[in-house]
Order: C-alpha cells, then structure tokens, then sequence
C-alpha cells in the first residue's frame, strides 16, 4: 500500500502533509502521524492545520491547538516509538 502525502524532500527526509480544516475533527492527526511513520527514510514531519474551521452543527475547532495537545502527550510518555527526528506542527 502506498500512502501520498502533500510533498516529500527524498533527500532530506521531510514530509508534509496539511489537513484541510479536518485536523481536529475525526483524528486525522493521529492517522497522519502513524501512515508518515511508515514511509521509508521519514526523518521529519511538516504537519499542517488550520488555525481555526467552523463547522455548522459543532461551532468552531481550534484544529492548531487541539491537534497540539495530543501530539505532545504522545511524544512526552515516549510509549511509541516513532522514526521522526522531528515534527513541526504549523497552523495556517
């Protein structure tokens, strides 16, 4: 199975993916974090997500912030072990 992300820098390692508006509605973080974790040479992840997204029957998510939270309870128990060297968490 072959997983596609937004853009990749083979020799670097970096890949990117961005959310649109769904980063933190349906755990698309989590499924992001685990299918970039399968890619061959992964040594960094750009992750993009918006900063804020109304949705008609929840109000607004604050995808940015609530995307945060959880990623850094999964690095800080040190539990999984994931290839990354690094991960940047960006809100647009």
């Amino acid at each position: 199975m072959a997983y596609e992300v937004a853009a990749v820098h083979d020799d670097l390692g970096v890949l990117v993916e961005i959310e649109a508006g769904r980063g933190a509605m349906g755990n698309a973080v989590y499924r992001d974090l685990i299918r970039t974790s399968l890619i061959v040479g992964a040594r960094f992840l750009a992750l993009g997500v918006t900063q804020q997204r109304r949705y008609s029957t929840a109000g607004f998510t604050r995808s940015c912030r609530d995307a945060k939270d959880p990623l850094d309870a999964v690095f800080a128990s040190g539990r999984p072990q994931f290839p990354f060297e690094g991960l940047m968490l960006c809100g647009y």
